[in-house]
């Protein structure tokens, strides 16, 4: 009974322990370099990701920050640092301070600039112009 109990935690307690916080401040451990791009003729920031951030690539993560509602129809999401007055698409903050939403199917209906943390797997986006540099895939609303 006692070792079926443990193995009954271990299942509990492992995926709990395998998510980690990160903050704004994580992820502006990234150089930025401009380029020119041929497909879409005009030059754009292509980053250089630190090793912390690097570390972080892959894992389960969880970020607050402020919903930014783009196109619902379209499932075009961003979890900014800053609200939507102030941020990186208005000119504060650079493209380190927003990160893009892959959400699950069955996500609620979120409200622009609500306060949210979300929680999801980290991918980089190292060369693709036509997303952000900071992906959260299989993204969800982060219970604590």
């Amino acid at each position: 009974m006692i070792r079926l109990t443990i193995i009954f935690l271990f299942f509990i307690v492992t995926p709990a322990m395998s998510q980690t916080g990160i903050s704004w401040n994580t992820l502006d451990d990234v150089q930025f370099s401009e380029k020119y791009s041929e497909e879409a003729q005009g030059y754009y920031y292509y980053p250089n990701f630190g090793s912390t951030v690097k570390a972080l690539e892959g894992k389960q993560v969880y970020l607050e920050g402020y919903m930014l509602v783009i196109d619902p129809g379209e499932g075009i999401y961003i979890l900014s640092r800053y609200p939507y007055a102030s941020c990186f698409f208005c000119g504060s903050g650079g493209p380190e301070s927003i990160v893009e939403l892959k959400l699950l199917p069955d996500h609620p209906k979120f409200k622009m600039d609500q306060r949210i943390t979300m929680l999801g797997t980290l991918e980089l986006n190292y060369d693709d112009i036509y997303q952000c540099n900071y992906i959260l895939k299989d993204a969800r609303v982060y219970k604590r």
